[in-house]
């Protein structure tokens, strides 16, 4: 029996989206006889008036499509329909008007792809209006729980560890310590996984405190030992000293993670005396075209998102396990907050290649 089924991205973008919303559009096309509505701006797009979609066809789905970054649909990580902003300044809970935006379109099925919040989100709308929904996995943080990758993260991934690898001529040159301060939000892995692939001497993430005294310590080594540079990585959400999250705002917004590397590098060169640099990377992490990992595995999350729904899967996510895509309750994922474990391999090898990685 012949159905529509809605996708949409939601929450900040990432490499690899692109190559996911082809998969469904394929499959769901290809291998069912489906019609896919993509659903622009996120959730946005089912609570605008008129409605904002487009009907996805295989036209869409060359392989340019796989290498092109961000998503074609378009996303938001401020409209949270339970709080939705109006033009004047106020804010009123629109979830009814997504709900018969879902029903409007004659959509059978949601595939919304996102991270923990736009996945809570999602889900409580589901719950509300008894959509029918199946989620996949994106965020470079790579901080959702019961999968061992998400969309996004090894782009993010190769690129922290790229800059290393153009750093380090540079510091060897000048005879520096360069400081590279990478997104992440509340987990490390980024940090720690560029530092070992790239090298570095210092790698520091908020799962595990550190003293100054010790980092300069392990500066200071390397120079004993005749290096004439170090590199350091730091994740954006490790804390000063004192204990007091490093954030900017801009023009009165939240404030963000921001500006630990540069509290870093001023006080690694006060101790020292070693000239220091500060590089963060930034949004580049979430830019640009995907690597290869992302783009077979948010292929293979697509093709299994399609599935899902052809077997009546439905309230479940997606999610990468012993090499293989399986799929979990959606609950289960965004309510286990998966940071980096202090016994996991990563940290066992940064502490076996004499990195300093914390107390």
């Amino acid at each position: 029996m012949s159905k529509r089924v809605g996708v949409l991205t939601s929450g900040g973008d990432c490499a690899g989206l692109n190559a996911a919303i082809r998969a469904i559009t394929y499959h769901a096309r290809e291998t069912y006889g489906w019609t896919v509505i993509g659903i622009r701006k996120g959730t946005t797009g089912l609570i605008n008036r008129p409605l904002e979609y487009k009907e996805l066809t295989l036209d869409h789905c060359d392989s340019m499509m796989l290498r092109s970054g961000g998503t074609m649909l378009g996303s938001t990580n401020k409209d949270d329909p339970f709080c939705f902003p109006s033009s004047d300044g106020t804010r009123s809970d629109r979830s009814d008007d997504f709900i018969a935006g879902y029903h409007e379109l004659g959509l059978d099925a949601l595939i919304g792809i996102g991270g923990d919040g736009s996945m809570r989100i999602l889900r409580r709308l589901a719950q509300k209006g008894n959509l029918n929904l199946v989620t996949i996995p994106k965020t470079i943080d790579n901080d959702l729980g019961h999968t061992e990758i998400a969309i996004g993260f090894s782009t993010a991934l190769d690129v922290a560890t790229e800059a290393l690898d153009r750093l380090q001529p540079t510091a060897a040159s000048h005879q520096r310590v360069m400081v590279l301060e990478v997104m992440g939000r509340d987990a490390g892995h980024i940090a720690i996984g560029a530092g070992v692939a790239g090298g570095a001497d210092v790698i520091l993430i908020p799962e595990i405190p550190y003293t100054l005294e010790n980092i300069c310590k392990k500066i200071k080594s390397l120079a004993a030992n005749g290096r004439n540079f170090a590199l350091v990585i730091v994740a954006e959400s490790v804390k000063k000293e004192n204990g007091e999250a490093a954030t900017v705002a801009i023009d009165g917004a939240r404030p963000r993670y921001g500006g630990i590397g540069q509290y870093l590098g001023e006080k690694i060169q006060k101790i020292t005396g070693a000239e220091t640099r500060v590089t963060a990377l930034g949004h580049v992490q979430r830019g640009g075209q995907p690597c290869s990992w992302d783009r077979v595995v948010a292929s293979a999350f697509g093709v299994s998102a399609v599935d899902l729904i052809a077997h009546k899967k439905f309230d479940r996510m997606v999610a990468w396990r012993n090499r293989q895509v399986t799929d979990v309750p959606i609950a289960d994922a965004i309510d286990h907050y998966q940071a980096v474990q202090l016994d996991e391999i990563m940290v066992k090898t940064a502490k076996s290649l004499g990195i300093y990685l914390g107390e």
